[in-house]
């Protein structure tokens, strides 16, 4: 096993990582920052205001990304373990 190939699994993985956590990142992000321009706007400044909108938009996300996701997360696993013999020996 070389440092290439270890470094090319590590970067796989990371990558994989990023893409598969980013989109439901990226949409708590917009959701808590339109959020916090209407708590700036109104002057409402409960904290549990934030929360309940953006729980509700990730599990929206996970519902419309999760085969997508999963589908990523199967392909890195069945990469592994296809290359699971150039790991050990």
């Amino acid at each position: 096993m070389s440092q290439e190939f270890v470094i090319n699994m590590a970067e796989k993985g990371v990558y994989t990582v990023l893409m598969i956590s980013g989109p439901l990142m990226l949409l708590a992000l917009v959701i808590g920052l339109i959020i916090s321009i209407f708590q700036a706007t109104t002057q409402i400044q409960e904290q549990t205001l934030a929360f309940v909108p953006k729980i509700a938009a990730v599990l929206l996300g996970l519902i419309f990304f999760g085969p997508w996701m999963l589908t990523r997360m199967i392909s890195y696993a069945t990469d592994i373990f296809a290359n699971l013999n150039r790991f050990v020996g």
